[in-house]
């Protein structure tokens, strides 16, 4: 079982998702760019954010699932709430900013489909205050479990730690990128779960972690662990994902897969954690399933599988 002290939390209670949504525009170049002129691509717009693609899977999966995310009173901002609303997702405590514009993250990827580098405005998150947090106690003891993403401010991040201690509940989390990972660290004894890639983790534990070195992840994993949380996860590219708890540690391969676009993949491997938690799968098995979840998500052009469920991911690690 994942290492957690209480009795056994079962899928009819809801999950609670707190973070970043957004509008995710994908460019992946025709062949090599060059500076100082436009290059031939296939550009893709979709909903994203870390936690709105975390919702939307765990809600395909069937959990129960209610988001607190903020956008800006605009047209992107209806048009991503109707999206996320149905999927099945609870929007009630949804905040439309009118000072903020919805969050945008824009990429650029290589020729073969990996991130070469990224641009985001999540400045709308600003408006996910503590006040906020602290006025929707209900949410948390109604709740199983806590999912957050690092994009959130310090303050924020710990009044959500601090109703979760109060309503006994688990808090997982995202690292979301290396610039804004290092908020979590105040919190890293009161996190169940962690999922940092090796840009992250390396920024977290002061490891560098590379993905073709297996051993380089797995010693950052103990390393979080040693630092006082649960459990860490960091996936590494095409080498599979490295973990570790207080009890064991270890690795799962990858599933070789084409990748249509990256965004996305570690969302649905962590949604899929979640939902194996929250069923009482074992933690090995889990990740073998969150790893097929993320190849899944690979092939697809988009941050989320719109048919994702449990039987699709089990046909894609057979």
């Amino acid at each position: 079982m994942f290492p957690y002290e209480e009795d056994s939390l079962s899928i009819e209670k809801s999950v609670l998702v707190i973070g970043a949504a957004g509008l995710d525009i994908v460019g992946r170049p025709v062949e090599m760019p060059e500076p100082n002129t436009s290059t031939p691509a296939k550009v893709r717009p979709s909903f994203g954010g870390v936690s709105r693609n975390v919702a939307e899977n765990l809600s395909h999966l069937g959990a129960n699932v209610e988001l607190i995310t903020a956008v800006g009173r605009d047209h992107f901002g209806w048009q991503l709430l109707e999206h996320v609303a149905s999927s099945g997702v609870g929007i009630d405590y949804c905040i439309a900013s009118e000072k903020r514009s919805t969050a945008s993250y824009l990429a650029v990827l290589t020729e073969t489909g990996a991130l070469n580098y990224a641009l985001y405005d999540m400045r709308v998150l600003e408006t996910i205050t503590p006040e906020y947090i602290k006025s929707h106690t209900d949410l948390f003891n109604e709740a199983g479990l806590v999912f957050v993403d690092a994009n959130l401010s310090e303050e924020t991040l710990a009044a959500i730690f601090d109703e979760a201690r109060e309503a006994d509940i688990p808090v997982w989390a995202d690292a979301a990128s290396h610039v804004v990972a290092p908020r979590l660290m105040p919190f890293l004894d009161q996190i169940m779960l962690l999922n940092a890639n090796a840009h992250e983790a390396s920024y977290l534990t002061d490891i560098e972690v590379l993905t073709e070195e297996r051993d380089s992840a797995m010693q950052a994993a103990r390393k979080l662990v040693n630092m006082g949380l649960h459990s860490a996860v960091i996936p590494i590219a095409e080498f599979g994902v490295c973990y570790a708890t207080p009890e064991t540690n270890g690795h799962i391969p990858a599933l070789h897969t084409k990748i249509a676009d990256p965004t996305g993949a570690g969302d649905a491997f962590t949604a899929t954690l979640i939902y194996c938690f929250l069923n009482d799968i074992e933690m090995e098995e889990a990740l073998r399933l969150g790893v097929s979840a993320a190849a899944l998500t690979l092939r697809h052009p988009g941050t989320v599988v719109p048919d994702l469920s449990l039987e699709k991911i089990y046909d894609q690690m057979v």
